[in-house]
């Protein structure tokens, strides 16, 4: 059975909107987009490094394939970020839309069906683990249906106020352990999330 990671840059108070840059997604007026790039260092690029050098397959919403589909196929072939484009442009990509319009990026294969049958059909067969990255409405869907097995969350030190988050009301009660963490110079935590057993609760005797 194949896992579901979900990869994301998230500040402390749990927004996931446009990491990269201010026309990734301007939506809903925020104007933070870019929010990551002072912090960029070898320690995140080692990162993107370690959870790129296991097989898989992306999957992704639609505004974020958009995103990405402008972007990967048309990096140049002498930038730093080449040997991660020609990784994406080549993995099989699967796509939760709602638009019959072709997916042109090679490789790319619209999800047919409801999200989240379709997400486990996905599951279900053999091949690489599923790796999400971005794609917030999609990914709070996930966490709802309790079908996220693996976080890999970087989380910066800035409060961003609004924007789309991560972590949705509806998400699905989950316990996860941490199975890595390590910090940057510029005060970014990388961590790694496994789901383990159920959330557990307790209570603190009193002391008389």
């Amino acid at each position: 059975m194949r896992k579901l990671i979900v990869a994301e840059h998230i500040s402390l108070d749990g927004v996931i909107q446009a990491p990269g840059g201010p026309e990734e997604d301007p939506s809903g007026e925020f104007r933070l987009g870019g929010w990551i790039v002072p912090f960029a260092d070898e320690a995140i690029g080692q990162d993107l490094q370690d959870l790129f050098a296991q097989p898989f397959a992306l999957l992704l919403g639609r505004r974020t394939y958009d995103i990405f589909a402008s972007y990967w196929p048309r990096v140049p072939a002498d930038s730093a970020s080449h040997a991660i484009a020609d990784l994406f442009n080549s993995v099989p990509k699967h796509v939760a839309t709602h638009r019959s319009d072709k997916l042109d990026w090679q490789n790319s294969h619209a999800l047919e069906g409801g999200l989240v049958d379709a997400i486990r059909a996905l599951k279900q067969q053999e091949g690489a683990n599923l790796l999400t990255w971005g794609s917030a409405d999609m990914v709070r869907q996930l966490l709802a249906a309790g079908l996220v097995d693996e976080l890999r969350l970087l989380i910066y030190p800035v409060l961003l106020g609004h924007g789309k988050r991560l972590f949705g009301d509806d998400a699905q009660v989950s316990a996860f352990t941490l199975a890595h963490t390590t910090s940057t110079p510029g005060g970014v935590l990388i961590t790694r999330y496994v789901r383990s057993v159920e959330v557990r609760t307790g209570t603190f005797e009193a002391v008389g």
